[in-house]
């Protein structure tokens, strides 16, 4: 989520903001620090971005 923010210049508040989602669950993404994340969050997000879901994020094995 790092990239797309970076491209479109935009900061954690006008992603949170413009969502509606709480910006401790950006923050969250935005570091990759996230534990889980709600099905609702990733589609508000998907929809902003106007990218598939793969393009949010990614899966690493452990």
């Amino acid at each position: 989520m790092s990239r797309l923010m970076g491209e479109r210049k935009l900061k954690i508040a006008d992603v949170a903001r413009e969502t509606g989602l709480n910006r401790n669950t950006v923050t969250l993404l935005y570091h990759e620090t996230a534990a889980r994340v709600e099905l609702d969050a990733i589609d508000r997000l998907c929809k902003f971005f106007d990218v598939p879901v793969g393009e949010l994020l990614e899966r690493i094995p452990d």
